[in-house]
């Protein structure tokens, strides 16, 4: 990753959270900590963020009410040839007339790249995926009422009486911050309560993580495994992991990058 892409992600970062730590943005950017430590040093200097112990914070702290978790446009580039490729495979899942249920997320999203030539039924809860799909296929998309964080592009409603008890999908599509022995974790307590009340709604429940996320652990878990119907993600995912999974009854999928399926290609040409 380019030195003026990191920046932007830790900008980004700090704006968001106020504060994050060298570790976090390592594992944001897939660069080193002394790395990280330089941009740090770098912003600093320029005036654009405070250089603390361990991190960096931000000049201006962000307004007080934000979801817990990476915002959408930190995330949004994080992995994307293994989110692209997840997504595609989730995509392959749904037949013509589908109703399917897509929750808000950088891996999920990308699941509008690959929708235009259908026609399905969708309840979605992103922003961002509900906007480009009404302006860039002709699925039939229905939204949630709520109040749209704009940090995660999520609509998100307190309330029971909405549109989501009266739509009923084949399968939910969600990402996860973590997944382990345990279940599904995710790191918002509010984003769990829209979560479970939307996978009443549905048949089936796949999961879309990258193979990052098997070593990633959060304090709230938002369902075991054995709700799982199956589990997408990259050929990056451990073997211990991948038992794990295996052993939990839950259908695993391992999506393959499509810029190593062309590495793949020319080697055997050659």
């Amino acid at each position: 990753m380019h030195e003026r892409e990191r920046h932007r992600i830790i900008l980004s970062a700090v704006q968001e959270k106020s504060v994050v730590t060298i570790q976090d943005i390592a594992e944001l950017t897939e660069a080193s900590e002394a790395t990280i430590r330089r941009d740090i040093a770098a912003l600093h200097v320029q005036g654009k963020i405070r250089r603390v112990r361990g991190g960096a914070e931000a000049v201006h702290p962000p307004q007080l009410g934000n979801l817990a978790g990476r915002p959408f446009r930190v995330s949004e580039s994080v992995n994307i040839d293994k989110k692209r490729a997840i997504a595609r495979a989730a995509v392959d899942l749904c037949e013509a007339g589908d109703a399917i249920i897509i929750n808000g997320g950088t891996t999920t999203f990308q699941m509008v790249h690959y929708m235009a030539g259908h026609r399905l039924q969708v309840m979605t809860n992103s922003f961002a995926i509900a906007e480009h799909l009404v302006k860039h296929s002709k699925n039939t998309v229905t939204v949630p009422g709520g109040a749209i964080y704009r940090e995660q592009s999520l609509i998100l409603s307190p309330f029971d009486n909405d549109a989501i008890r009266n739509f009923y999908a084949r399968r939910m599509f969600i990402g996860a911050q973590g997944v382990g022995p345990l279940g599904i974790m995710e790191a918002d307590a509010l984003i769990i309560q829209s979560e479970q009340k939307l996978m009443h709604q549905a048949d089936e429940l796949v999961v879309m993580v990258d193979s990052s996320k098997f070593n990633r652990r959060s304090s709230l878990i938002l369902c075991a495994l054995d709700r799982v119907s199956a589990i997408i993600t990259d050929d990056g995912i451990s073997e211990e992991a991948a038992r794990m999974v295996e052993n939990a009854g839950v259908r695993l999928v391992v999506a393959t990058p499509v810029a190593q399926l062309a590495k793949e290609d020319s080697s055997s040409v050659a």
